[in-house]
């Protein structure tokens, strides 16, 4: 089957350093060839924020109007609205590499567990402070106290602000190169890479730096799994750990 390739990245970083593209490439290459599909064209959005309707960027449309099925790395690389998605749906044809035999009813529920989600701890948050300010009302100590201590820091952190907006663009930086490091190490590993050993040579032989520019070694790669959360199983693939 064609299909035709889109690729997202949400800042002009990415795209100019080629890794975030390159990683969704990646997952894109070996769900082509376990699934049969000739990718016969590609279209990359840089700078594009996912609140963005996919039809109103510019590669985007672009894509969806090749008349070929439309092959994405993830899920999130298409938009992170529900709404996008469900539209997305009724009029074209869409796969997801990291899902490629899923359903559009299995692809829908996916988006809106999701998107659940991420509403869900907002409003847990929410629903916390709402409780902890009637409990202080109340008179309670201990929510008396954890209120207090919040204000404090909310005060370190208003002092902090000004200090906070000038590492604003560095933060950022670091949170993209943990998502570029985070789809490379899974690339690594869905390629064959089983230990840590493994992953530091594939990081090497794909010129993936460390942050502070030095080559990889497992004990690198085991340090910036754990902060992400990623655990290397024996029988060699990834799993997010708990």
């Amino acid at each position: 089957m064609d299909v035709v390739a889109y690729y997202r990245v949400s800042t002009k970083g990415q795209g100019e350093s080629g890794l975030g593209i390159e990683a969704q490439k990646e997952y894109v290459r070996f769900a082509a060839e376990k699934q049969g599909w000739t990718v016969v064209a590609e279209y990359e959005d840089v700078g594009v924020s996912g609140s963005i309707h996919p039809l109103g960027r510019p590669e985007g449309a672009k894509a969806f109007a090749d008349g070929h099925p439309v092959v994405i790395a993830k899920l999130d690389r298409l938009s992170r609205d529900v709404e996008h998605i469900a539209g997305l749906m009724k009029r074209n044809n869409f796969k997801v590499a990291t899902m490629p035999n899923a359903s559009t009813v299995e692809l829908h529920i996916y988006a809106v567990l999701a998107e659940q989600e991420r509403n869900f701890i907002s409003q847990r948050t929410k629903e916390a402070l709402k409780s902890l300010d009637a409990r202080a009302e109340a008179g309670d100590i201990d929510a008396l106290h954890s209120l207090a201590n919040r204000e404090d820091k909310l005060r370190k952190g208003r002092s902090m602000l000004n200090r906070a907006k000038g590492h604003d663009t560095q933060r950022k930086r670091a949170d993209h190169r943990a998502d570029v490091i985070k789809d490379a190490i899974e690339n690594c590993v869905l390629k064959g890479a089983t230990s840590l050993q493994a992953v530091a040579d594939c990081l090497v032989a794909r010129n993936i730096h460390t942050a502070r520019g030095g080559k990889w070694s497992p004990t690198a790669v085991m340090r910036v799994m754990q902060r992400l959360g990623l655990e290397l199983n024996k029988v060699g693939t990834v799993s997010i750990s708990s």
